[in-house]
C-alpha cells in the first residue's frame, strides 16, 4: 500500500545533482472541461518540468508551455502528497476519468531511474483507482508494469469507454521518424525507434492496449509515402493497436526556441531542405493546411491498408 510521504525525506538524505532543480507547486493534476476526443484523457499530469531528451523539434521551447529551457528538468518534489490531495477530491466528487502522463514533458526522463518520481505518483493513482494514459519514448516505463497491470485490471473506466479500452491503462510511444539515423540527430539522448518498439510490444504481450503517436512527423524527412508506410508496417508488426498521426509545430523566433534550433539543424544535416521547410510553414507555427490535409489523407488510407486504427479507439 502506498505510504503517505513525499519526496521530501530523498532529498534530506541523499545528495541532488546541483544540476537538478526542485520546485514546489500547487496543483499537479489538471482537469479538462470535458475529454480530449484524440487521446481521450480528463486529466493532465506532469511529474517534471522539463525533458533531458532534448527532442530539437520540441514545442515546449518558445511555446507558451515552457520557454527557451525545456531541457533543464525540474523535479516537482510535493507532487506526491498534491496529488493525494487532489485524488481525495475527485474521488469524492465521483470525477473519475483518464489521467493523461505525461502532456508536455516526458514522463521517464533518465533521473527517473533513480527518483522514482512518475512510479510514486502512479502508486497513487493504482490505490485510487483512475485509468492512465501514458505516453513516453523511453524503455524504462517497463519497471512499472506491475503497477499499470494493477492499474489496467482494476482502474474504473468510464462507462461509455468500457466496451472498447481492453483495460485502464493505456501505453504510448512517440515517434517524429521510423530511422535511427535521423533520431539520433533531433532526438539526441531518446531511446532509439527499435527501442521503443520493443518496448511497446512487451507491453502487448502482456495485455495492454498499446499504440504510436507518430508525431510530429519531419517535414520532408518522414512524411513520404513511403516513410509512413514504413511506420505504419513496424506498429502493426509489433502490436499496436493504433497510430496517430499530426504534423510538425514550430514556435517561436529566439535563439533557443524550436523553430529556429530545428532550422539550424536543417542547416547542419540536411541543408537542401532547409528553404523548402521555411516556405511550408511561412509566418505560421504549423505548416500550411493543404500539407497538414494531404498528410492526414496520406495516413488514414494506409492504416486503412494495413487494417490498423488511426485513432485510439
Amino acid at each position: 500500500m502506498y505510504k503517505e510521504t513525499t519526496l521530501t525525506e530523498y532529498f534530506n538524505q541523499k545528495p541532488i545533482n546541483p544540476n537538478i532543480n526542485k520546485i514546489r507547486v500547487k496543483s499537479i493534476l489538471n482537469k479538462h472541461e470535458k475529454r480530449d476526443s484524440w487521446f481521450l484523457e480528463n486529466y493532465t499530469l506532469n511529474p517534471y518540468s522539463g525533458c533531458s531528451f532534448n527532442c530539437l523539434y520540441c514545442y515546449i521551447r518558445g511555446s507558451h508551455y515552457g520557454g527557451d529551457k525545456t531541457h533543464e528538468i525540474s523535479i516537482k518534489s510535493n507532487a506526491a502528497e498534491v496529488l493525494l490531495r487532489q485524488l481525495k477530491l475527485r474521488v469524492k466528487n465521483k470525477e473519475y476519468g483518464i489521467i493523461a502522463i505525461a502532456s508536455s514533458t516526458e514522463p521517464y526522463p533518465k533521473i527517473e531511474e533513480e527518483l522514482k518520481l512518475t512510479r510514486e505518483l502512479l502508486e497513487i493513482i493504482a490505490r485510487f483507482k483512475f485509468p492512465v494514459s501514458i505516453l513516453t519514448k523511453s524503455s524504462l516505463v517497463l519497471r512499472d508494469m506491475d503497477i499499470l497491470k494493477k492499474i489496467n485490471e482494476n482502474a474504473i473506466i468510464p462507462d461509455d469507454l468500457k466496451p472498447q479500452l481492453r483495460g485502464g491503462a493505456i501505453i504510448s510511444f512517440s515517434f517524429s521518424t521510423p530511422d535511427d539515423d535521423i533520431a539520433k540527430i533531433f532526438e539526441p539522448n531518446a531511446p532509439s525507434p527499435k527501442e521503443r518498439l520493443e518496448t511497446m510490444q512487451k507491453f502487448r504481450k502482456e495485455g495492454f492496449k498499446v499504440g504510436i503517436n507518430y508525431m510530429p512527423v519531419l517535414p520532408f524527412l518522414a512524411d513520404s509515402e513511403k516513410k509512413i508506410e514504413k511506420m505504419i508496417v513496424l506498429a502493426k508488426n509489433y502490436g499496436a493497436d493504433y497510430i496517430l498521426t499530426a504534423g510538425l509545430t514550430l514556435f517561436g523566433e529566439g535563439k533557443n526556441d524550436c523553430k529556429t534550433v530545428y532550422y539550424n539543424t536543417l542547416q547542419e544535416h540536411f541543408p537542401d531542405l532547409l528553404e523548402p521547410t521555411k516556405r511550408l510553414f511561412g509566418k505560421m507555427f504549423y505548416p500550411n493546411p493543404k500539407y497538414q490535409r494531404e498528410l492526414t489523407e496520406r495516413a488514414n488510407r494506409l492504416c486503412k491498408k494495413y487494417e490498423i486504427k488511426n485513432k485510439i479507439i
